[in-house]
């Protein structure tokens, strides 16, 4: 008997596909078809895919062609296959001709001619897209979601609309058409992606709904329960799709780490830490009514994975944060501590602060660690307390996860699904926080320093109590200053580029240079 096996996504089945599977059949006398998993498409770049797993499995299967079916999971899986079910003959279509040419050492490899003219990816093409306009003030993460789009078949940029003309410039420069107000963008769009200022978006969240209109905004969706309640509402009354977009929620990495956190991988788990930080050029007029500080730029991301693992019924909670303008609630830095029944959590974001972005969760058996940037990690670990026992696990991410964000949502919009990665639960939760920082509830605030050089003579004068300092010894930052007993600073220190000869006895320290 010649066993003869192929491969193939098989993604709306079509006449092209039927014709392939009965040329492969005459091959031989039993046919095995291999159907790509969801996950292995994704690796591939095979995002697009419009059906499930099961639903393409039975497609093929009811062609009646197919002696066996089976699942292809993972790279090198071919070679497996072969030598398992003792293959005689691979075959699949032209369009892969040279590409398994590797195969002919375990069996014989033939490329069938594909049928011209139709294929699963013209058939999605094909398919009206959805129009989606772009708008907001947040220029760099707007032009990530235009760029990516591009990689969506079921999606089509209509327009982007912003007051910030950096983000007219990517505009030109990626041939999108530029439209003048949010009312232009609904005229021209079925769907919108919002990024506007945290205090702007329930507007426009809210006038989209009543136009119709589906609606992917940035995390927070408001800045208050009760806002980001009636805002759900309003869609689903409207059975319009409102998405909440944080991009980490949909990456593979993130979703197996939360998978095997729930499998209980590390055992109970007591401890939920995230770190999200990125440093902005302060020393620039910041419009600060108009601009996300920390905690409205990370807080959450950095809320996610606690509410998610831990839930959104904690005991209690705490932020600490650092604000510069009262006004609009800026703040440089924001920690927040969560008190569980059975775990602690906390959350530290930070614009003018810098730490190791990392995600540590830890457990009565061990942690899992992901490192820097943690929210667009493809790796991670888990690690015990004997090193061999230790686990990595790696996957493949595109566009920062930014990408199936999209498609999640075209096929939400599609099949009139709210299959999301995030709970409305989770995003009342999240908006909670929000409003809480903004009305000053459970907040304590950092001491503002008065300047820059505080720290420096802090340090210089509590050294000069420790350890003494030898002759014509150059200072080059405070960190390496020891001080003799008794010495004084008489000038106010800088951080970098300072000298200073201090003395026998420590009696004085004078500035060279």
């Amino acid at each position: 008997m010649i066993k003869v096996i192929t491969y193939g996504t098989y993604d709306l089945l079509h006449y092209g596909h039927i014709r392939l599977l009965k040329r492969a059949k005459a091959l031989g006398d039993y046919l095995i078809v291999g159907v790509t998993a969801d996950i292995f498409d994704k690796t591939r770049g095979k995002i697009n895919v419009k059906q499930s797993l099961m639903e393409r499995i039975e497609a093929v299967r009811s062609t009646g062609i197919a002696d066996e079916i089976l699942v292809e999971e993972y790279e090198g899986q071919k070679i497996d296959d072969i030598r398992r079910y003792e293959i005689d003959i691979f075959t699949v279509g032209s369009d892969w001709i040279g590409k398994f040419d590797y195969l002919r050492e375990y069996c014989q490899v033939v490329y069938l001619e594909r049928t011209e003219g139709v294929s699963s990816s013209e058939m999605r093409a094909e398919d009206h897209p959805i129009r989606l306009g772009i708008v907001g003030e947040r220029s760099n993460v707007m032009r990530k979601y235009a760029a990516e789009a591009g990689f969506v078949n079921s999606l089509r940029v209509s327009g982007v609309c912003s007051p910030r003309q950096d983000a007219m410039r990517w505009v030109r420069k990626g041939g999108f058409q530029i439209l003048s107000s949010f009312e232009e963008i609904l005229q021209n769009s079925d769907a919108v992606y919002i990024a506007s200022p945290p205090k702007q978006q329930y507007f426009h969240i809210k006038t989209a709904i009543e136009c119709g209109k589906r609606v992917l905004c940035e995390s927070p969706v408001a800045l208050s329960v009760e806002n980001c309640v009636q805002l759900f509402d309003m869609a689903r009354e409207r059975n319009i799709i409102l998405m909440e977009g944080l991009k980490t929620a949909y990456t593979t990495a993130y979703n197996r780490l939360l998978l095997l956190v729930k499998s209980g991988y590390i055992g109970q788990v007591y401890s939920v830490g995230a770190v999200c930080t990125s440093l902005v050029d302060m020393s620039r007029k910041v419009d600060f009514k108009n601009s996300w500080g920390s905690l409205y730029s990370w807080g959450s991301t950095a809320l996610l994975p606690i509410f998610q693992i831990l839930g959104t019924d904690y005991e209690n909670r705490v932020i600490t944060t650092h604000i510069i303008d009262e006004d609009s609630r800026y703040d440089v830095f924001t920690k927040i501590d969560f008190l569980y029944p059975n775990a602690v959590a906390s959350a530290k974001v930070a614009i003018g602060a810098k730490s190791e972005r990392e995600l540590v969760i830890s457990g009565s058996k061990g942690y899992f660690y992901v490192p820097a940037p943690w929210w667009k990690t493809d790796y991670f670990e888990i690690r015990y307390e004997n090193p061999v026992d230790n686990k990595r696990y790696f996957y493949h991410l595109d566009g920062e996860g930014i990408r199936y964000m999209l498609i999640a949502f075209a096929k939400s919009v599609e099949k009139m699904r709210r299959d999301f990665f995030i709970t409305e639960r989770q995003s009342e939760k999240i908006a909670g926080v929000m409003e809480d920082f903004y009305n000053n509830r459970h907040v304590r605030q950092l001491r503002q320093m008065k300047d820059n050089h505080f720290s420096c003579n802090f340090i210089l004068r509590y050294l000069a109590l420790k350890s003494p300092l030898t002759k014509d010894a150059v200072v080059h930052d405070v960190r390496d200053v020891d001080i003799p007993s008794g010495g004084r600073v008489r000038q106010s220190a800088r951080p970098h580029g300072v000298r200073r000869r201090v003395h026998e006895g420590g009696e004085k320290a004078r500035k060279l240079a």
